[in-house]
């Protein structure tokens, strides 16, 4: 499947939120991307392909807040249709690979503790679990396990 990484636009917004409509049972609302697309200490990536038509199509997204150099990682996504084509895993290389221009030295994140093919995505990269979140989650409230990526 060829798709290209590439930064978050506005007119991405809604396709991204579409997605995590889809996905999730708490999905973040679109003023909300609207805000992190513009914020300069986030950056959310999108991997798309392009349709007949010309215009680009959202397979998945990836979103991390720098917060004094230490990367959270807000929103890992890929539309339910494309997993399995190694889009979550480009949008990690990618961000890996701009952390430091951004003086990212750590990351964290809270993933569902069921979330297996997450925990597994990012285990594949170094993130150690650290501890819980108990009750983090709502609809159905969960335990979230915190990752962390220290070592690169």
């Amino acid at each position: 499947m060829d798709f290209v990484i590439r930064d978050m636009s506005i007119e991405d917004v809604d396709q991204v939120c579409s997605i995590e409509e889809e996905t999730f049972s708490m999905p973040w609302g679109r003023e909300s991307f609207i805000k992190m697309v513009s914020n300069p200490d986030a950056l959310y990536m999108v991997a798309v392909s392009e349709e007949e038509d010309g215009k680009s199509k959202v397979l998945g997204c990836i979103g991390i807040l720098n917060i004094c150099g230490e990367g959270n990682i807000c929103n890992v996504v890929v539309k339910e249709e494309y997993r399995g084509n190694h889009i979550a895993s480009a949008l990690m290389d990618e961000m890996l690979k701009r952390r430091r221009g951004m003086g990212i030295e750590m990351f964290t994140l809270e993933v569902r503790e069921s979330n297996e093919p997450a925990i597994k995505l990012y285990s594949k990269y170094g993130f150690e679990s650290v501890g819980y979140r108990p009750g983090y989650y709502e609809k159905p409230t969960e335990d979230a396990l915190i990752m962390n990526k220290v070592d690169f």
